[in-house]
């Protein structure tokens, strides 16, 4: 399974929690943890490129219902 694949199952399997305490925020998601949160998704990236590797972590804005998740992978390999 994919990294990035993990990240978005911790993400789904913890939604709701999620919401309790960062709804409305962008989540750094790493090792199937929350690693930082913030209220801009660009710093969310900014902190992400800083501290992991490209590929092994996610960024999700948190909202309630499954509607409000998204799964884009962003890479830098061309296929």
């Amino acid at each position: 399974m994919s990294e990035l694949r993990k990240q978005f199952d911790y993400y789904i399997a913890n939604q709701d929690d999620l919401v309790a305490r960062f709804d409305g925020r962008f989540v750094v998601i790493a090792n199937e943890q929350v690693v930082g949160d913030f209220d801009a998704e660009v710093d969310a990236y900014a902190f992400g490129m800083e501290n992991y590797e490209a590929g092994s972590f996610m960024i999700q804005r948190v909202a309630p219902g499954k509607d409000n998740y998204s799964q884009t992978f962003h890479s830098r390999v061309a296929v």
